[in-house]
Formats: structure tokens, C-alpha cells, sequence
């Protein structure tokens, strides 16, 4: 089997234009996918240097294969089978700016760079006080940004043409929006003065955008297979579904540089994404933070499983059609078209896409995801709504940890969250361990022990979940008693 690399494998050399920060598996197989099929079919001529953004990355094994990696997508398309494996080949290097600050600050004197784009997870995007200038780095990936904005500003003192035009993939409402702020605040706490200030505010773009594509990641069940077949021992394949979306919102003058609309791709720039964001987070990313400690401890590992599994299958049905498509503005019947289309999207054979994996920084995915229809609901209809406290009741206790079965639980967070978490199961009491979780406004930004009921609420489905079990609670209890309120509001 060959080694995976540019002396292994026929390559096009592209102008270095474009700075990622993130080299995981959703921006090699959605942005870096979408920039491949620029080069393809349009001649964008534009390749990808990848900023590591924490210590602990993929950068080393990225750079072992010269950026070189094979994309597997799999699914159903107007009835018929894909299945397509392309090799990607628009990463040019990749930069940890924790060995190699130099290089890492370096990429600003490259006049050539006119593109960034990012995905850190929903915890990325933060403001940290304590981050300074002269960092290196900051911890934060605004921080770092920054400083890189910065030393562009001085390298090119100030000129307009230097700007950068910034793609968040956070999965935030209003991403752009939320990291131009938090930008603005390094530059005030920084002091680097007006000058900066404006050029930024001028010569640079900050856009919000929406990513869609379902990524399951490296295919670990059959990944020797597959190499195989390749004839390269790739330590970077990545698979994805199918169906992909990127909504930008941005001006035409953006899209007349960034012409992925053009290429063939569902890329959409518009006005405004709010009612992109709002369904596709609420009908898909939703029911997949819900649902997947739920149907973890419940013993499945696979959102095909879930799908295949009757009860939990009923499960995530009720959670979208009860919970939360009625908290969205939107014509009915689009709604659940796009519902059911998400129910395939979740069924599509294959997707080997574990529960694990999604419930990464479970407890910012609540926030950003969950945590505004459960409000809203409350609003609109005066009533908790039941299924989407029990997934946070789910999550808190897989944040647990300790074993299920013979599977170990491996707890993927920031270490203050799995700081508290840890210690509120110490205390050996569901009300202490309630009260902290929904108090902890690190996390939240609130006290969502104001919220009335939410933690009697939190305490019975702990409770019901330690002592009875996930399955037996949800197919003796807990649907049956949602099933017939839903009933009753009906007559």
C-alpha cells in the first residue's frame, strides 16, 4: 500500500488564497469539497493553508500527507445509489501555531490571501478576557485572528486591498455577526487603536453563513477496506452524505469572488439566512443533540440505528413534530416536507455516523440548538417541553461517564465543563446536581434555574433515567404521557 502524499500522487499546484482555521472532518468534507469543485469546474485557482486552532490537532498528520486526503459520499439522489470517492487536493500545508507561532503569523504577509474561513465548534466563537497581543497564541480562535488582522494591517499599512473576507461555519445563529463583535472587543481591550479599527470595519467582511452536510467522519469500520481498494494507507479519509448546503449572507460584490452559485454546487448567497438557520437547526441539528445520548444509554451507536430502532424512532418523530416544528414561522407543509427529508437524511443506509462523535461540547450544542425552541415553546404554548428536558437530562448524565457495557464513555469537552459536571455527580444529590447544571451561566449565559418547572423537570428525568433505564422510561412513561397530552390538545 503507498503512502499518501504529493510525491505518490499526480497534483495541480493553486495560488495559496484561503486560511482555515480547523482542520477536522466537516471543513475537509464541505468547505475544502466546495473549493475543490471551484478549482475543478470554474478554474478558482485557490488553495488552503489550515490553522490548527487548539494545542492538540490533526495538523501534523495533515501536513505527513502534503494535505491530501480521500472524500467518500455516500447516499440516495432522485432514487438512485451514490457512492464517490474523489481525492482532495486543495490543501496546500497546514500551520499549528503552537510549535510554530512564526509561521503561523506569517500567513498575514502573503498578499495573496483574500479568504478565511473557520469551524471551531459552537464553543469557537467566545471572547476570553484573558487572551493578550502578545500571545503566542492567544487560546481563543477570535484572539488569533485578530492577531493575525493585525499584523495584515501593518504589513500592508492599512491598505484597502488587503482586507479579508471571513466565512464562519459555526454553527451559530448569526456567526459573522457574533464573531465581528467579539473581534471588536479584542480591538478594544487591545487598544490598537482607530486606524485599525476602521480598516477592519472597511476593508474586511465578516458574513454569516449556514453549513449543512451530515459528516460521520473517518469510516473506521471498514477504513482498511477502503484503503485498500485506494491503494494508499490515507489516515484522512473522511466520509459525508450526499446533500450539502452552504447559505451565505452576503452582498453580490462577495459572491463575484467567492462564485461557488457557479459551479454547480448548492451554494446560496442571500439577504439574510435567519429562516435557513432557523429550520435546518431546529429540524436537523436539534433532534441529533436530543437524540443521541438518549439513544446511546439507551444502547444504540449509530443515528442509523436510531432510525431503525422502533422506539427510539418514535422517539425522535415526536421530538420534531411535537416539540419543535410548531416553534418555527414558516408555512406548515414546507416545514415537514423539509422534516421528512430530514428523517431520511438520518435513515440514509450509508451513514455510519456515530452518536459519539455528535455529542462533542453536548452542553454548547444544547444552548445554540435546543435551548431556543424549548423557550419558545414555553412562550407560545405555556408548557415545558418534555422530550427536550429529558435530552438534556440525557446529556447530563453521559457526561457522567464510567462505562456502558463494555464501552467506555469519553467525555469531549472543555475541561471546566467536565470539571463541573464531574464534581456536581459527586455530591450525590439530582437537586445539587439540577441546580448546578442549569445555574452554570458560563455555560448558558443565564440562570436557567429561573425557567419555572425546568428543574423539578431536570431532577424527575435524572432520577427516571439512573433508576429505571432510558428505554424502559421512555416506552412506559415518557412517550405515552406526551402522546396523550398531544391527544387531548387535539380534541
Amino acid at each position: 500500500m503507498n503512502t499518501l502524499n504529493r510525491t505518490t500522487v499526480p497534483y495541480k499546484r493553486y495560488k495559496e488564497r484561503i486560511i482555515q482555521f480547523g482542520e477536522g472532518n466537516f471543513l475537509r468534507a464541505f468547505v475544502d469539497w466546495i473549493v475543490w469543485n471551484m478549482n475543478s469546474k470554474i478554474g478558482f485557482d485557490s488553495s488552503i493553508v489550515v490553522v490548527q486552532p487548539i494545542e492538540k490537532g490533526m495538523v501534523e498528520t495533515l501536513n505527513k500527507q502534503d494535505g491530501l486526503y480521500h472524500l467518500i459520499l455516500k447516499g440516495v439522489d432522485d432514487g438512485k445509489e451514490i457512492y464517490n470517492t474523489q481525492l482532495v487536493d486543495v490543501i496546500s500545508r497546514g500551520v499549528n501555531p503552537y510549535t510554530h507561532y512564526d509561521n503561523f503569523l506569517a500567513l498575514a504577509e502573503n498578499p495573496d490571501f483574500r479568504f478565511v474561513v473557520s469551524n471551531t465548534t459552537e464553543a469557537g466563537i467566545a471572547f476570553d478576557p484573558t487572551d493578550l497581543i502578545d500571545d503566542s497564541p492567544p487560546a481563543s480562535f477570535p484572539a488569533k485572528l485578530v492577531q493575525l488582522l493585525y499584523h495584515r494591517f501593518n504589513t500592508f499599512d492599512g491598505a484597502p486591498d488587503k482586507g479579508l473576507i471571513i466565512f464562519p461555519c459555526e454553527l451559530i445563529f448569526h456567526n459573522g455577526r457574533e464573531l465581528k463583535e467579539v473581534i471588536g472587543k479584542y480591538i478594544e481591550l487591545w487598544e490598537l487603536g482607530n486606524a485599525f479599527k476602521h480598516w477592519f470595519n472597511t476593508a474586511c467582511g465578516v458574513y454569516s453563513t449556514l453549513v449543512d452536510r451530515i459528516v460521520p467522519g473517518y469510516p473506521r469500520e471498514n477504513a482498511d477496506e477502503i484503503k485498500v481498494k485506494l491503494g494508499y494507507d490515507d489516515k484522512l479519509l473522511v466520509e459525508g452524505e450526499i446533500f450539502h448546503l452552504w447559505v451565505i449572507e452576503a452582498p453580490e460584490s462577495v459572491a463575484r469572488e467567492f462564485p461557488a452559485n457557479t459551479a454547480g454546487l448548492n451554494v446560496l448567497f442571500v439577504d439574510s439566512e435567519d429562516p435557513y438557520h432557523q429550520r435546518k437547526v431546529t429540524l436537523l441539528n436539534a433532534p441529533h443533540t436530543i437524540m443521541s445520548p438518549v439513544a446511546y444509554l439507551a444502547g444504540l451507536n449509530t443515528v442509523g440505528e436510531c432510525i431503525n430502532d422502533s422506539l427510539i424512532n418514535r422517539f425522535v418523530h415526536t421530538i420534531i413534530f411535537n416539540d419543535l416544528i410548531h416553534t418555527l414561522d414558516m408555512p406548515e407543509a414546507e416545514l415537514k416536507d423539509f422534516a421528512y427529508k430530514v428523517l431520511d437524511r438520518f435513515r440514509n443506509p450509508y451513514i455510519n455516523h456515530q452518536l459519539a462523535s455528535i455529542m462533542l461540547n453536548s452542553f454548547a450544542k444544547y444552548k445554540t440548538r435546543v435551548l431556543p425552541a424549548l423557550k419558545t415553546c414555553i412562550r407560545q404554548e405555556g408548557r415545558l417541553p418534555n422530550l427536550l428536558v429529558f435530552g438534556l437530562a440525557a446529556i447530563v448524565c453521559y457526561y457522567r461517564g464510567g462505562k456502558r457495557g463494555d464501552d467506555e464513555i469519553i467525555i469531549q469537552d472543555n475541561d471546566s465543563v467536565v470539571k463541573l459536571i464531574y464534581d456536581l455527580w459527586a455530591t450525590n444529590s439530582y437537586q445539587k446536581l439540577a441546580e448546578g447544571v442549569l445555574g452554570a451561566e458560563f455555560i448558558w449565559g443565564e440562570d436557567l434555574n429561573e425557567v419555572e418547572g425546568l428543574q423539578l423537570q431536570l431532577i424527575e428525568y435524572i432520577h427516571a433515567i439512573q433508576e429505571c433505564g432510558v428505554r424502559k422510561y421512555i416506552s412506559e412513561t415518557l412517550l405515552p404521557s406526551v402522546e396523550a397530552n398531544e391527544k387531548n390538545l387535539k380534541q
